[in-house]
């Protein structure tokens, strides 16, 4: 199993209200639970300038492995990266 890096598609996630860890998202009508948080790595002292700060989760849900990211200028989530062995409906 391999992450597959995407062209960024914008999604909605619900956050862990203490810590903003990523427990579901939508994406378009699918709603999918994130069942356990993988990897977490902040990228704030090395960005692109169009870009700034973001932080990368790596997720598991019912349907596949994603790689969500948190722009934080922005405040906007999207997925970037979707594993080998995708099973969305």
């Amino acid at each position: 199993m391999a992450i597959v890096r995407m062209q960024p598609v914008d999604v909605r996630v619900r956050t862990d209200w203490f810590d903003g860890s990523p427990r579901q998202i939508t994406w378009g009508e699918m709603r999918l639970p994130v069942t356990r948080l993988a990897a977490v790595r902040r990228e704030t002292a090395a960005f692109r300038v169009g870009v700034g700060p973001r932080t990368i989760f790596e997720v598991d849900t019912p349907a596949a492995r994603l790689s969500l990211s948190y722009r934080h200028w922005t405040r906007s989530w999207a997925v970037e990266g979707v594993d080998d062995e995708v099973r969305l409906p």
